[in-house]
């Protein structure tokens, strides 16, 4: 096979870490343990999906600069040519092939690796496998042993060929979901066409995501700092569901989270308002995470800091996907088909729309690659940056956990505590008690979490007015009314009844 060696590599150098399938040296040379790496290398590549493995010389293995290389691959060991020292100690036959070429001005050597097929790749009679930057004896790794040889049959594990642990599944959300977006589900087959049963008839993980209690948990963490180390505030739930409310429900968290910012600078008549962050931009990255997460290591994951929101999904890029591709919007799905729920759905309208969406907004340093997640990073573009919003004494406490009192120009967050957690705001002559509310749902009910979030803080009727962007308060008080009848709030008499707007913290 004919390969692009300078597309290979500037594929290999885009890239921020190694992974199992490609290695960078300078002039390294041990013959014995270049053997070893050809075997693990082609197994890791088998299990990965990639077709070939790359053992490069001429580039640093830590910085990715190409310095180019003195390796000579023509150079015989005790008098036998290296390429037949590999060869002969090979099982099964192996058609590897050293290439060179000029890369970035510098000589560059490539050993191009196929990957195995039907049966593990060994040398001197034993089966290596690269784990992380190191290579190890196969034997020794009996559940990865066992991944491979369902790789080299084709049964690499997915959401559909995975069997769920829970078989007693109900999809009531499932259909209620599509019939909310006029789409009617067939009840006889709806199983298979939505992929949803392995081949021996059992529900599989993809069913399970689908079902009425997916059993996997998503969190949304909040953060009062800029790291994990400061003060965690908040944790909302949206797991436990189908799968498809759960991206929704997230989806909505994001609209509450992206406080309008009043832009007093330069004003004359009308006050701008600036977003927190590019809701756009926080939807791609939410849905690609949902589409693209290996679900069966685990959920993505949610974090809100100070100054920007960490969407993490879990594993790699697909194989076939180069990182030029990947920022091209080259669409590669992880889980082919639930992309095909999400775009049949009219959740994504467009496949491949997502990265580049991103990356318009925040570059591509948003995104960053580990060995086994991607993450991507939302900022905030705050018009005062400001320090840490405060949190109120220890005399204040609700449930024993602190609880931030918010400023302006801070995204909203809700606070710690169970559904007895109140908190209380004043107009007038009137203080307004609120707990805590659940997830939104329609555009009333995130109106409604919008009004309990804000309410960590006490505010007037007519601050909240304002802070919706209403003028009076006969609007606002429609949303407050069927709080008032779900005691999730409450009127009380302030302290000093004669005062005026005064803002009050009162927290029970």
């Amino acid at each position: 096979m004919e390969h692009n060696l300078n597309n290979i590599l500037e594929d290999l150098i885009s890239r921020d870490y190694e992974e199992d399938w490609f290695e960078f040296k300078v002039n390294w040379y041990e013959p014995h343990a270049l053997g070893e790496y050809i075997s693990g290398m082609s197994n890791a590549a088998a299990m990965a999906g990639q077709d070939f493995a790359f053992f490069v010389w001429g580039i640093e293995d830590g910085s990715h600069q190409v310095v180019g290389t003195d390796f000579d691959f023509h150079r015989d060991v005790k008098n036998e040519p290296l390429e037949h020292y590999l060869a002969r100690q090979m099982k099964p036959d192996l058609a590897f092939e050293f290439r060179e070429t000029m890369f970035h001005g510098d000589r560059v050597v490539v050993l191009i690796i196929p990957a195995a097929k039907d049966i593990p790749t060994a040398f001197d009679r034993t089966r290596y496998f690269r784990i992380g930057s190191g290579k190890v004896n196969l034997i020794d790794y009996p559940e990865r042993e066992a991944q491979l040889f369902m790789a080299l049959r084709g049964e690499v594990p997915t959401i559909e060929k995975t069997a769920s642990e829970y078989q007693d599944l109900t999809f009531n959300k499932l259909f209620a979901y599509y019939g909310s977006r006029g789409i009617t589900l067939n009840r006889r087959n709806f199983k298979k066409n939505l992929n949803l049963l392995t081949e021996d008839g059992r529900f599989n993980v993809m069913a399970q995501l689908l079902s009425d209690n997916s059993q996997i948990s998503i969190r949304f963490g909040l953060f009062k700092g800029k790291t994990k180390a400061s003060t965690m505030y908040a944790v909302r739930e949206f797991g436990n569901d189908c799968l498809l409310y759960s991206l929704d429900g997230i989806l909505r968290y994001g609209e509450v989270l992206n406080v309008p910012q009043a832009d007093e600078r330069g004003r004359i008549v009308e006050r701008k308002e600036v977003p927190l962050f590019n809701q756009d931009a926080y939807r791609e990255a939410v849905i690609n995470a949902f589409v693209h997460n290996h679900w069966l290591d685990g959920p993505p994951a949610f974090t809100v800091f100070q100054d920007r929101i960490e969407i993490l999904s879990k594993g790699l890029l697909p194989p076939k996907q180069t990182m030029d591709g990947f920022f091209a919007g080259e669409s590669v799905p992880v889980n082919e088909k639930l992309a095909r729920i999400i775009l049949q759905l009219h959740i994504s309208e467009q496949t491949g729309r997502g990265v580049p969406a991103i990356v318009d907004v925040y570059g591509k340093d948003a995104f960053r690659f580990s060995e086994n997640n991607i993450r991507v990073t939302i900022l905030f573009d705050r018009l005062e940056m400001g320090n840490d919003a405060p949190v109120r004494g220890e005399n204040a406490s609700v449930n024993s956990v602190s609880t931030p009192v918010r400023e302006k120009n801070t995204p909203v967050t809700t606070p710690v505590g169970g559904k007895n957690t109140l908190v209380t705001l004043s107009d007038g002559d009137i203080t307004i008690q609120a707990e805590e509310g659940g997830a939104p749902g329609s555009r009333k009910e995130q109106i409604e979490e919008k009004i309990l979030t804000y309410c960590v803080e006490p505010h007037g009727i007519l601050d909240i007015a304002e802070w919706l962007g209403y003028k009076e308060k006969k609007t606002v008080r429609k949303y407050l009314a069927p709080l008032l009848e779900q005691g999730r709030i409450a009127m009380t008499i302030p302290d000093k009844p004669n005062s005026r707007l005064q803002k009050y913290i009162t927290i029970h």
